[in-house]
């Protein structure tokens, strides 16, 4: 069982840095609030919600009225990353929607990955495109992600594992997974 005051970076083993982008996160949760949300992770759930990734939602859910920053305040680089980020507190759910968000290819893979650098989340974002391409081994962006980060090493044990990020399609009968697809 997972702590819940525990972070990432705790569960991983690894220290964390003093990150702008939080700063900004933290300034941008007071400018767009979204009532019910107890903590940061639980706004950037709520913004990643807003932008389509809605496999994973929070109880209890944002308001209608919610409003989440604009795309040129907070890119949805910016939004994976921060959602990647290893001070976060330890949700493996999470990290669900900055997958989907991925598999949905609303990021630039470049940009992604230099936000991912500067801000110190490549662990976890190679991690998550490891266990993508055991579902989708030709996903362009995935790819992209798990080449540029192949030198990035890989936890003892999974963060999350593949059929996490992904649905399974039944056989014929319905009842058997005859294969399985990313969350998009």
């Amino acid at each position: 069982m997972i702590n819940p005051l525990s972070t990432l970076a705790q569960r991983l083993g690894v220290t964390v840095h003093v990150s702008p982008l939080r700063f900004r996160l933290e300034r941008l949760m007071r400018e767009n609030h979204s009532p019910g949300a107890q903590c940061l992770e639980d706004w950037l759930l709520d913004v990643a919600n807003a932008r389509g990734a809605r496999f994973v939602t929070r109880w209890p859910p944002a308001s209608p009225d919610f409003m989440p920053p604009p795309p040129a305040a907070l890119s949805n680089e910016d939004l994976v990353v921060a959602i990647c980020q290893p001070q976060n507190l330890d949700r493996p759910q999470l990290l669900r929607a900055a997958a989907q968000l991925i598999s949905m290819q609303t990021v630039n893979a470049e940009i992604l990955l230099s936000t991912a650098r500067r801000e110190r989340a490549e662990l976890v974002l190679a991690e998550l495109a490891r266990q993508a391409l055991h579902v989708a081994p030709e996903h362009p962006v995935w790819r992209a992600l798990n080449g540029a980060l192949a030198n990035v090493f890989a936890p003892r044990d999974p963060i999350l594992h593949w059929t996490r990020l992904a649905v399974p399609i039944p056989d014929e009968r319905g009842c058997n997974a005859k294969t399985w697809k990313l969350v998009s």
